[in-house]
């Protein structure tokens, strides 16, 4: 098994025990904009834990993706609040703009659109998050902006 000197940064940062894995799988997500499938068993042998099991890990908790992100991360909340209040539209129209569907990455790689679950800030409904900053009352112009479109 070779190790790719990023992967072994990462993990000589952390003991060498099972309670490490889930910081260890964070890092490695940050680092490449996703899990590569090739580290699993490099991060298996280090935490000592199967490689079934850290697939298991991977694949159970919706921030690990062994899918690329794009450099910049919009997740578009589609809870109740959100929802009632345009939520849906909102998504309809970011799909449209960026001509990809939820869970898709643009093809040059600099986004990736997400729907979500609830992020419990129903206050400020519509809530839509970039790269983990939350824009509250969310607008199509808001859109604009992150794509630097200045309202085109």
């Amino acid at each position: 098994m070779t190790t790719t000197p990023d992967i072994a940064r990462i993990l000589d940062k952390y003991p060498e025990e099972e309670a490490s894995l889930i910081e260890i799988l964070h890092d490695v997500q940050l680092a490449h904009r996703h899990i590569p499938k090739d580290t699993l068993s490099a991060i298996a042998a280090h935490t000592d834990v199967p490689l079934s099991r850290v697939f298991g890990v991977a694949t159970f908790y919706g921030a690990f993706s062994f899918e690329p992100k794009g450099e910049t991360v919009v997740k578009c909340c589609m809870g109740t609040a959100c929802h009632v209040r345009g939520a849906g539209r909102n998504l309809e129209d970011m799909e449209a703009r960026l001509g990809i569907k939820a869970g898709q990455t643009t093809a040059d790689g600099k986004l990736t659109l997400e729907a979500v679950n609830c992020v419990g800030a129903c206050g400020i409904a519509p809530v839509v998050t970039v790269n983990e900053k939350v824009l509250p009352k969310f607008r199509m112009t808001d859109f604009d902006k992150i794509l630097g479109e200045g309202g085109k």
